[in-house]
């Protein structure tokens, strides 16, 4: 099994009513496949600021190497605010621009990225020239493509989702963004109908669809897949599909049958919930243990 997934996109800080903390969906998702106990990478960007030294070190805390951490002199680092009022809809304010809108091309990302098991990829990280080229250059490099959808208005484009969804060969997106995406080809909203003509249109391998507290759905082998969701004391929802995300990626990867691995999947989006931020530290046995806790109720 080669070395590790790759994960392209941004970092920033989530600033909310009680702090800042470290997030950005490419960032969550490198964590969790560390604490699940698969090596990730993140290609990123970072502004020559307080705020950025804090990330970078944050990176390195987490056994995340910073080597592909870009540091940018001209902008600076990303900030998010969050608003957290509805603890299960949290919502977000994007500055824009910021460090990592201008991930730079360098020839050591190819080598990266072609010797990774998967390149994950988002739609909020292509908003600017400077990231969706150099992403663009990846994705052909890449072995496997996993492209986390993440439409947050404005910073998104029918055209770039559109090229993103080609280039993809597993795609996780929610429920709400299933609905406006198939709306752009004035298709079937219904879920299952839904993802089996997305696989179809754009030859993916799979199609995942979270769909909050009621789970995630799963098109694969030509078959549908559901996972019930895990019912949790909801902290807040930041980075819970992140953590999701990890988890079906280590599954996917280890060849794990694909209902078993949704569940699992659920399971560990719901356990992040049960913390405050994104990257709690938790670790496979931990989402086992919850399992075996509700399995018992």
């Amino acid at each position: 099994m080669s070395k590790n997934i790759v994960c392209f996109g941004e970092i920033l800080w989530d600033v909310l009513p009680t702090g800042k903390q470290p997030g950005g969906a490419p960032f969550n998702v490198a964590v969790h496949l560390n604490q699940l106990g698969v090596s990730a990478q993140l290609i990123t960007r970072v502004g020559d600021d307080d705020l950025g030294t804090e990330l970078v070190e944050f990176v390195t805390s987490k056994g995340i190497s910073p080597e592909y951490v870009q540091l940018g002199k001209t902008h600076l680092t990303g900030v998010v605010k969050a608003n957290v009022d509805d603890a299960n809809e949290v919502t977000y304010k994007i500055v824009h621009p910021v460090a990592w809108d201008y991930i730079q091309h360098e020839p050591a990302l190819d080598e990266l990225v072609e010797q990774a098991d998967m390149l994950v990829y988002g739609s909020l990280a292509a908003r600017s020239l400077a990231s969706r080229e150099t992403l663009y250059r990846l994705l052909e490099h890449a072995r496997f493509r996993v492209f986390d959808v993440n439409m947050r208005p404005p910073h998104y484009t029918k055209e770039v989702v559109k090229y993103l969804l080609g280039k993809a060969d597993l795609v996780k997106m929610n429920h709400h963004e299933l609905a406006e995406i198939m709306s752009w080809f004035g298709e079937e909203t219904d879920p299952a109908a839904a993802m089996q003509w997305l696989a179809a249109r754009f030859d993916l391998q799979g199609v995942c669809v979270t769909c909050g507290a009621d789970g995630a759905l799963l098109w694969t082998n030509n078959q549908l897949y559901r996972a019930p969701g895990v019912a949790v004391e909801v902290k807040d929802t930041i980075g819970s599909g992140d953590a999701f995300l990890a988890a079906l990626l280590k599954g996917w990867r280890a060849g794990q049958e694909p209902g078993e691995n949704l569940r699992f999947a659920c399971a560990t989006g719901a356990l992040v919930a049960t913390h405050l931020g994104a990257t709690p530290v938790i670790s496979e046995a931990d989402v086992q243990e919850l399992r075996q806790e509700r399995a018992a109720l």
